[in-house]
């Protein structure tokens, strides 16, 4: 994929509107750890038991669920700008009425005030930071994860800093910062278009009628029964105050966001999707169940509750993109569907563990946590085919990632063609000519493959262009060609989430049609973010059966190989 000549538009290099929407989405993230802390003050300053704390996990998890299921018709009328802003209006409202309540039914009924914000947030913000970025999708993104990274990680911290002043301090400042990020956003954030059809609210529900959507989400479910039972009930036994559990949480959260960003795809690719779930979901289970068998041992509990955040990380990222492999439905009705068998099980999961607690004691409801997690492996082999076809073929029988789809009438020469791979951005057009003096050169038709990536980041799943507009883009260089004299044809990419794995599958189309060359220009991500999700173009390098040249219109063609590309990264620093 090519990108801008000189100074690319980098993750740091955005619009304010960019920068107002990241700044919510570190408040948004912070949500759940923020509380974590305080949960064992919360009980002792009002006289509460741990599963009356604990609901206030579940109220706030189960609206987001339910909301899940609406908030894609709500935006699709009223606009992605306006259910932000409600959104974050709502959660300062009910963040800070929990924070001036003095009794705990409060707290939990504010919650579910503040988890209707959360879904009305969560759902738009990655779609909205899209379509703000300047440059190319792939700094915001970038942007988006290091803010989710630095919400998961910071919350406990702060939660555990001010929860150390009082109960209240991480209520008021939720409510005072995300007011910040709600007067940022009305300034900056421009009207967005809406939607040409309306989302039906019951599109979500009619979606899980597909195997692969529902067995992914059913295994989504059993994965957060287990998670939320952990951050809900393992900071009574760890015996720590609000300042000692803010660390131990943050450093759980700096695990979550470092795996979850830089190994979950490294490790996608290496042995795909399914067998990094499966293994990762029995670590789960026997880190839950060191910890129901070590409940007594406050040492046993914070170390394993720290490792845990190393799958964690890997399972966010992967069941996401799990998800969105194998659903046949839009990515926005495959978010809320996916979103509302998620928060479910995270709800549920506290309130079930409180009951289980005080019936019988505290190892109990860690033990079925660990069950839970265990039996989402024999959910997710349910679906092991699906999703290993929706990684490996490229058949038109359903929507599979990556896929590839012609565009225009086929070149009418026999002769191999050059592959030149472009992404949407304002040099597209400069490499393409580039690639298209080199089929000149070699009297050769060129196949122009335009790369239209899905970003998946936690539970959301936003395009970075329409169909439509890929089509257009791939169809303004075929006219373009067809002008300069040019033989040519030409395809859209559409790939979810892995940068590797579409480049594989070029190199796959590549060694169908015959390619003499495949010509790519700069990537604009870096080394850093090419180590954590996969490098397009060297996946492409490694599996291509022809010659990969980098094109840059300023420069001759250079030959791609390992060096080289080692070289290439080295440049880009």
């Amino acid at each position: 994929m090519s990108a801008p000549r000189g100074k690319a538009a980098g993750p740091f290099r955005q619009p304010k509107a960019v920068w107002a929407v990241a700044f919510a989405c570190v408040i948004s993230f912070m949500g759940i750890g923020l509380v974590d802390p305080i949960l064992p003050a919360l009980a002792d300053s009002l006289d509460a038991t741990p599963s009356q704390v604990s609901l206030l996990f579940s109220s706030y998890l189960i609206v987001t669920a339910v909301a899940m299921l609406f908030v894609g018709w709500v935006s699709s009328r009223i606009g992605a700008k306006r259910t932000l802003v409600t959104g974050l209006a709502v959660i300062v409202v009910f963040a800070a009425l929990a924070g001036a309540t003095d009794s705990i039914n409060g707290i939990v009924g504010f919650r579910a005030g503040w988890g209707l914000g959360n879904a009305l947030f969560i759902a738009t913000s990655l779609a909205v930071i899209v379509a703000s970025a300047s440059g190319g999708f792939s700094g915001a993104i970038i942007l988006y994860e290091t803010a989710l990274g630095l919400g998961i990680a910071v919350g406990p911290l702060l939660g555990g800093e001010l929860g150390g002043i009082s109960w209240r301090g991480p209520f008021f400042g939720v409510a005072a910062l995300m007011a910040v990020a709600l007067v940022a956003t009305l300034a900056f954030v421009p009207d967005l278009p809406r939607p040409e059809r309306v989302t039906s609210p019951l599109a979500p529900l009619k979606a899980l009628r597909h195997r692969g959507l529902l067995t992914m989400g059913i295994m989504a479910l059993l994965y957060n029964w287990g998670f939320f039972t952990m951050l809900g009930y393992a900071p009574y036994p760890m015996e720590l105050d609000a300042h000692e559990l803010g660390l131990v949480f943050t450093a759980w959260g700096l695990l979550v966001a470092a795996f979850s960003v830089f190994f979950a795809p490294r490790l996608q690719a290496r042995y795909g999707t399914a067998p990094v779930l499966y293994a990762n979901l029995l670590g789960l289970g026997i880190v839950m169940a060191v910890i129901a068998a070590g409940v007594t041992d406050p040492t046993t509990v914070i170390v394993a509750v720290i490792v845990s955040g190393a799958f964690i990380g890997i399972n966010n990222t992967l069941t996401t993109q799990a998800v969105m492999l194998v659903s046949p439905v839009e990515r926005p009705v495959a978010s809320s569907a996916y979103g509302f068998l998620r928060f479910i099980g995270g709800g549920l999961a506290p309130y079930v563990a409180g009951k289980l607690a005080d019936a019988t004691d505290l190892s109990v409801p860690f033990y079925l946590g660990a069950a839970t997690f265990l039996l989402a492996i024999p959910v997710l082999a349910g679906g092991h085919r699906l999703l290993r076809r929706a990684e490996t073929d490229t058949g038109e029988k359903e929507p599979v990632s990556p896929t590839l789809t012609p565009v225009g009438a086929p070149a009418t020469t026999d002769a191999p063609p050059v592959v030149v791979a472009v992404g949407a951005h304002r040099e597209a057009a400069a490499v393409v000519d580039a690639a298209a003096r080199l089929a000149r050169d070699t009297r050769s038709p060129l196949d122009v493959v335009h790369v239209r990536q899905t970003a998946v980041v936690e539970e959301q799943a936003a395009d970075t262009e329409t169909e439509a507009e890929a089509e257009a883009a791939v169809t303004a260089h075929l006219d373009r060609l067809g002008g300069l004299g040019v033989a040519a044809t030409g395809h859209i990419l559409t790939g979810v989430g892995d940068h590797a794995a579409a480049g594989r599958v070029l190199a796959r189309h590549a060694a169908e049609v015959g390619a003499r060359t495949v010509a790519v220009g700069r990537s604009p991500r870096g080394p850093l973010t090419q180590f954590a999700d996969g490098s397009f173009t060297s996946a492409l390098t490694h599996a291509a059966t022809c010659t990969v040249v980098l094109v840059d219109p300023d420069a001759e063609p250079r030959p791609l190989t390992a060096r080289s590309l080692t070289e290439l990264r080295s440049e880009t620093r």
